[in-house]
């Protein structure tokens, strides 16, 4: 199983940047930049840097790790953009570009930028429909397609990157995982072993239902990491604080950590990405992460 670190975009771009290079220095397989314009909440005010621009600065300080998009809102940029941007990611990155998609569902960033944020409904069958045009801009000479919220005619995308993994990042059961069986190369949602389990049965139906194999998927889940030093009585606060704004979270002691994060590969989990938001700053942010990767990840 694979690990990767999630450095929160709202972090200065020097801290991004040191996270990311940590990353690198370190053996974690991969960094992820979630793609939102402003914090989830009434709180307005924080700082909150561009997915794409952060990923590309990555890309030019990194030489090992895979990057990716975690993920991109559709409603937020018009697919054809989303391809054009990739490929030129993975141009970048020598290959290491994974692209991130998701339909989209930040309310308040739609309200405060007045960007469209239609019903569910409709908003999964525009993503279904830019699922169709990237994957066909990525992979096709030239690529037309009349559907009804996209339209493109005789589109070229070059130059065309070599193989760029689509990765949906979704979790609704009806119809959002019948997407990703459909288009995705890779899949991601939150969750605890668990709910990655419950989560990869109902997948493995909506594959099931096209004729797929569901192991053909590459699969990966977060949540909130963190091995608790003794003594640390904030923990059991940050822990609720968390669970309360609808987080998951797994935090322990070493021991504990480890025997829950054993769990996701027989759940069907390949990579676990650990955000770092909540894991301070400066040298409180490295030796948290350290101490989950000398204490817990490397013995898995």
């Amino acid at each position: 199983m694979d690990f990767s670190l999630w450095p929160a975009a709202s972090r200065p771009w020097p801290e991004v940047l040191e996270g990311a290079e940590y990353a690198e220095r370190t053996g974690w397989h991969g960094v992820w930049i979630a793609d939102h314009f402003l914090q989830n909440g009434d709180d307005l005010s924080v700082p909150v840097n561009e997915c794409m621009a952060l990923l590309a600065g990555i890309a030019a300080r990194t030489e090992r790790v895979r990057l990716g998009s975690m993920v991109l809102g559709n409603t937020y940029r018009h697919p054809a953009v989303v391809a054009n941007q990739a490929a030129t990611l993975d141009q970048m990155s020598n290959g290491r570009f994974v692209l991130g998609i998701g339909a989209g569902w930040q309310v308040n960033e739609h309200e405060a930028y007045g960007i469209e944020l239609p019903p569910v409904r409709e908003r999964l069958a525009r993503f279904e429909e830019a699922c169709q045009v990237i994957k066909g801009l990525l992979t096709e000479e030239r690529t037309t397609f009349d559907g009804t919220y996209y339209r493109l005619a005789n589109a070229p995308l070059e130059p065309k990157p070599a193989n760029l993994p689509v990765m949906i990042g979704a979790a609704g059961e009806k119809v959002a995982l019948g997407i990703v069986a459909r288009y995705a190369d890779e899949w991601n949602h939150w969750g605890t072993p668990e709910l990655a389990a419950h989560k990869g049965e109902v997948f493995a139906r909506h594959c099931e239902t096209i004729g797929r194999d569901p192991r053909t998927v590459r699969r990966s889940a977060q949540t909130m990491l963190e091995v608790v030093v003794p003594g640390d009585t904030e923990a059991i606060e940050r822990k609720e604080r968390l669970e309360s704004r609808g987080r998951h979270v797994i935090m322990g002691s070493a021991q504990e950590v480890l025997d829950k994060v054993a769990q996701y590969p027989a759940a069907g989990i390949d990579e676990v990405l650990v955000p770092d938001a909540s894991l301070g700053t400066g040298n409180r942010r490295l030796d948290a992460l350290e101490r989950l990767r000398e204490e817990v990840l490397v013995k898995l």
